[in-house]
């Protein structure tokens, strides 16, 4: 699997959103590699877009969203949930793509557990088919925010090509802002987009 360049990530923001699905994340932790499909992603345009952490500039809680294109922006939500973002565009831009759900490839059990899920082989689709529970089974937290896409503890691959026929798109899914926005991305019929 061949890591996407720097490049990738530096192009518009809804571009990228498109082309991240059927990219694969691959994380790895406690000598375990996971991977997960990229199925479902929003886009989130700064300044442009009151539903964005950065619409109102840089703050301490989101100064990683002004990093250049192909880092990781992980935030802590609900008091208990965190969710990852990859940055976009040029250093200071403040855009980002929310992964919301990741069709498990490799390292199911260890998702599994990192999910506490007591659901065993029964229901694979409720691992990582949100935000939240992807960023909780494939080890994503705190400690990953800024993480460099371009490294080897997470990074994303290529994966298989998504015609335009089945990519789908409709707003954004929890905000209450911004919310005409159709910046919402998804594969059309994939069984691991959120409900």
């Amino acid at each position: 699997m061949k890591k996407l360049p720097r490049s990738f990530y530096l192009r518009p923001t809804l571009t990228v959103a498109k082309e991240l699905l059927g990219k694969h994340i691959v994380t790895k932790a406690s000598g375990h590699s996971m991977i997960g499909r990229i199925v479902e992603v929003e886009a989130y345009l700064g300044g442009k877009d009151p539903a964005s952490h950065a619409y109102r500039g840089k703050t301490r809680r989101n100064e990683v969203m002004f990093l250049e294109g192909g880092h990781l922006y992980v935030y802590f939500t609900y008091g208990m949930h965190y969710c990852a973002n990859v940055v976009t565009e040029e250093e200071g831009i403040g855009h980002a793509v929310l992964l919301r759900a990741v069709e498990p490839v490799e390292g199911v059990e260890a998702m599994t557990r990192n999910r506490n899920a007591g659901n065993r082989g029964k229901n694979p689709v409720g691992i990582t088919n949100g935000p939240a529970k992807l960023c909780q089974a494939m080890g994503i937290g705190r400690s990953e925010n800024g993480t460099d896409l371009a490294g080897d503890k997470i990074f994303i691959t290529e994966g298989i090509d998504i015609p335009r026929s089945l990519i789908r798109s409709s707003p954004r899914i929890g905000v209450s802002k911004g919310v005409r926005h159709p910046w919402r991305f998804y594969i059309n019929n994939n069984a691991w987009v959120s409900r």
